[in-house]
């Protein structure tokens, strides 16, 4: 997932470096057809530009503010949520830093590590800053599954 501008741009040369190198393969492949192993290199290779392409166009969305809600199926998923509502809200990592009283770095530390060495207290007051409304409704698993 793509955090910030930084890493999004990086991203973007990192995709524009896979794009060249698919060329660079099917030309490859125009020139030995039949080739198992070209092929095999040109799917790989397709198959991250893909996933980029994919992290590109939700750091998009999100950055465009037309997102209104995130959803999670889980409590784990919460610290992906919260690095998303703040994309959605146009903060950088410097914007919620300053609404938390923190030092940038923190919030890099807490959404680099996916918010674990932040306490429950705190996760809530990123929650707050963001304006975000967390719901969440809690079932019981089976009692047997230990």
């Amino acid at each position: 997932m793509i955090t910030s501008e930084v890493q999004y741009r990086a991203t973007r040369t990192h995709l524009a470096r896979f794009d060249e190198a698919i060329a660079n393969l099917e030309a490859k492949a125009a020139s030995e057809p039949g080739s198992k192993l070209t092929a095999l290199e040109l799917d790989a290779v397709r198959s991250q530009a893909d996933d980029l392409r994919t992290e590109i166009a939700e750091y998009e969305e999100l950055r465009s503010g037309g997102v209104a809600a995130l959803e999670g199926s889980s409590l784990a998923e919460l610290a992906t949520l919260l690095i998303k509502a703040r994309i959605a809200r146009g903060w950088t990592q410097r914007q919620l830093a300053d609404a938390l009283g923190v030092a940038e770095q923190q919030v890099q530390r807490y959404e680099s590590t996916g918010y674990r060495s932040a306490s429950l207290a705190r996760i809530c007051d990123v929650a707050a800053a963001l304006s975000l409304q967390v719901t969440e409704r809690a079932v019981l698993g089976d009692s047997d599954a230990t």
